[in-house]
């Protein structure tokens, strides 16, 4: 619809007509879709930086703190936990905020667990926990940390929902939670994914940001080592993957399960796994290690079993003891969740409430920060509370001094208030005090205890003031609760003990396209009209070998069951085949169409066994062709790979070893020619270059030569003969080199074997 402008002429798009507003239906879709966006983003699945928590877990512990479960207290049912947050604070369903209280208690889900759980709060298995009605909970110190202060004036507050109650914007945070217990959510367009990690070195590299604010993420490293997550295991990233995903907020840890190899006697041994990677569930683990038994894709793996009571024991059971452990464990790591990779996006809501990723330095300098505004707000608020009481004393001060006239205005004064006022210059709350107090405290009121009240509290007031005016100060008391949360979750502690540790990936390469197959010598056979067998063992004579009528040998190669095979065909493709998935001798094979994509059109030209160190040249009919790593021409489709581009009719017509220094060509003019093989690029795909120059025809053949091992051709007769005198062939690539000697062969070819 057309644009209306509104009064002072502004085009909003919209039409109000009675109570109905007309409004294009793009914009309309676009405003609500973007205010949706915006309150999961910031409602629902970023934490805030400042204390680690999204709104749901932050009304869990605020309802908590309100119900008086503090860690000394008793545990009260889950479902009146529930009940209160979602009918006071989350209107969002029970079972969201029972799952979110589940996930808070669970020891390996949460480095330092927020609630302490009573009752069946789940397992590592993935059973989930029992209903609300029959578990119980309350705080543990580090959720009690969290709320340190909130009754200070330390935060802000906001309406609930329904405008009845006030929530906190954000805790206090005494406890680094962000980092510590990391967080993860998805919302529109965005997500985070943030590991746990260990207190006391999160609390180190604070400490050091306090003395150095802009110290380099390498220093802030040698504190925070990396991620330390609740289930343990091993980090193999390296060193400098860990350093750039920590500057840039973005990245991922390669997670492995801890293990060791059990002796069982008499040569016989085991695998017991301890620690699997974090969030994986065991059964789900050991289920799919089952499937590779069953479905034999791991034929060194006899057997697997858990044997875990409350610490992880899943035993793993060789098919053999010949078997090398490491290579075992190296496969099952590259097939299972034996290992996993951890994923690092720090995805936060910063102060303001503005998504965005944050670098380490950033999060712990977010802490830190949120940490002298809460001191600060507590100080003032601490302040005020003085000021009032010492105003407070200082008026009991002048009644104790004065007490018999205090006492005749009171008994005889119409208003006594007003009275004491003017007569020893009072405030109104010092003169509501003086009449509030009982008489029987009198007896009480003495001056030495009032003095030395007022004089504690003069004291801590200058101290008070001195901690706002300097920022030096400031930062001197909030290093002084850091090292208190790092001395309460050193790594002396239990709780604070570090769990994942650090090692280098070992240097096993393993090829798990050919690791579990036996290794044995085979002779690949090709047979003109296209038909491709394996024969078991090496065979040199293939005279006795059966073949379709009018079919013969083509290529024979020799060759181990657990190699690459390579056709190169007359399209320019290569195609890759395993020699283990070949058909078997018996019989005349099988046509190499139904394995691969190959036009009726064309042939194959070269059969041999893959070698990634090898250069190939390839070479058209058309006398265009360029050397190309072997290592590049792996084809990972039936379709093939495109390597040496030809059209119409011309065609693919020799792929050979780059193995010499000379390259020989030859056209069908029988004009040959010879130059260095530095000449010829080397290419990833294309038409190539001009290998020589024909007036009519084209390219016959090609090969290369050593210059002290001499050209070789075939003569008329197929004898192998030597051109004495190729040195006066020798020219520069594209030329047209001279008439090939007497005795060359009529068929115009040289000596080239096609199983390179």
């Amino acid at each position: 619809m057309t644009d209306i402008k509104d009064k002072n002429g502004a085009q909003n798009g919209k039409r109000k007509s009675g109570n109905i507003i007309e409004e294009n239906i793009d914009d309309a879709l676009g405003s609500r879709y973007l205010a949706y966006a915006m309150a999961t983003i910031t409602m629902r699945a970023l934490p805030d930086v400042r204390d680690g928590l999204k709104p749901v877990h932050r009304r869990i512990l605020y309802a908590m703190r309100q119900l008086k479960l503090n860690p000394e207290n008793a545990h009260k049912k889950c479902a009146r936990i529930v009940g209160d947050v979602m009918g006071q604070y989350h209107p969002h369903g029970d079972a969201s905020i029972y799952d979110a209280l589940v996930k808070l208690s669970q020891t390996f889900s949460a480095r330092y667990p927020l609630v302490d759980g009573q009752g069946n709060f789940g397992n590592i298995d993935g059973d989930s926990a029992a209903a609300m009605r029959y578990t119980e909970a309350r705080m543990t110190p580090a959720g009690n940390a969290l709320l340190a202060g909130l009754e200070q004036d330390a935060v802000d507050f906001r309406a609930t929902y329904n405008e009845e109650d006030q929530e906190p914007v954000v805790l206090p945070a005494g406890f680094p939670n962000l980092l510590a217990n990391g967080s993860h959510g998805i919302a529109v367009g965005m997500a985070t994914s943030i590991p746990p990690h260990n207190a006391a070195e999160i609390c180190a590299a604070a400490l050091h940001l306090i003395k150095a604010p802009k110290a380099r993420i390498e220093t802030l490293l040698e504190h925070v080592k990396g991620p330390d997550l609740p289930t343990g295991g091993i980090i193999i990233e390296p060193r400098e993957n860990i350093v750039e995903a920590y500057a840039t907020g973005r990245g991922g840890f390669k997670v492995r399960s801890r293990w060791f190899k059990e002796d069982l006697g008499r040569g016989q041994w085991q695998i017991v796994v301890t620690e699997i990677p974090y969030q994986v569930q065991k059964s789900r683990l050991i289920e799919k290690l089952a499937e590779l038994i069953d479905g034999k894709k791991n034929p060194w793996l006899a057997d697997v079993r858990d044997e875990s009571a409350e610490d992880i024991r899943v035993v793993l059971e060789p098919k053999n003891k010949n078997i090398d452990p490491d290579m075992l464990m190296e496969s099952l790591f590259k097939s299972s969740q034996l290992e996993s990779r951890i994923s690092l996006n720090m995805n936060v809501l910063d102060a303001t409430g503005t998504p965005r990723v944050m670098g380490l330095r950033d999060t712990i300098q977010a802490f830190l920060d949120h940490q002298r505004d809460v001191l600060g707000r507590r100080s003032r608020h601490r302040l005020t509370k003085i000021e009032d009481r010492m105003e407070i004393l200082a008026g009991f001060k002048i009644a104790y001094l004065n007490l018999d006239e205090v006492i005749r205005i009171v008994r005889f004064e119409d208003k006594p208030k007003d009275e004491l006022i003017k007569a020893f210059k009072l405030t109104e709350r010092q003169a509501d005090a003086i009449l509030n107090m009982r008489l029987r405290a009198l007896n009480k009121l003495q001056e030495i205890e009032i003095q030395a009240e007022y004089d504690v509290l003069a004291e801590e007031k200058r101290e008070i003031e001195q901690l706002l005016a300097s920022e030096k100060l400031q930062w001197a008391r909030i290093a002084e609760q850091v090292r208190e949360i790092r001395d309460i979750y050193g790594p002396k502690t239990d709780l604070g003990k570090r769990r994942t540790t650090f090692a280098d990936e070992p240097d096993i390469e393993i090829d798990m396209s050919t690791a579990f197959i036996s290794k044995e010598p085979v002779t690949i056979v090709l047979s003109k009209m296209g038909w491709i067998r394996a024969l078991k063992g090496k065979v040199e004579d293939l005279s006795n070998l059966k073949f379709k009528d009018g079919d013969g040998p083509d290529f024979a190669v020799a060759a181990y069951t657990t190699d690459q095979i390579i056709m190169f065909a007359s399209n320019g493709k290569f195609y890759t085949l395993g020699a283990d998935k070949l058909p078997g001798g018996r019989g005349n094979g099988e046509p190499i169409r139904l394995m691969v994509d190959l036009e009726d059109d064309h042939m194959p030209i070269g059969l041999f066994v893959h070698n990634p160190e090898r250069e190939l040249l390839v070479a058209s009919s058309a006398g265009y062709g360029f050397r190309v790593n072997e290592a590049d021409i792996i084809a990972s489709k039936r379709s093939g790979k495109q390597v040496l581009n030809v059209k119409g009719k011309v065609e693919a017509l020799r792929c050979i070893a780059a193995a010499g220094e000379k390259i020989a060509t030859i056209g069908d003019n029988r004009k040959l020619l010879v130059y260095d093989v530095d000449e010829l690029p080397v290419l990833g795909r294309g038409k190539g270059v001009k290998l020589q120059n024909f007036k009519d025809g084209g390219l016959k053949d090609i090969t290369t030569f050593y210059a002290e091992d001499g050209l070789v051709f075939m003569d008329a007769s197929g004898r192998r003969n030597n051109v004495t005198d190729w040195q006066i062939h020798q020219g520069k690539r594209a030329q047209a080199g001279r008439m090939a000697p007497r005795g060359f062969s009529r068929a115009g070819v040289f000596a080239v074997d096609k199983r390179l």
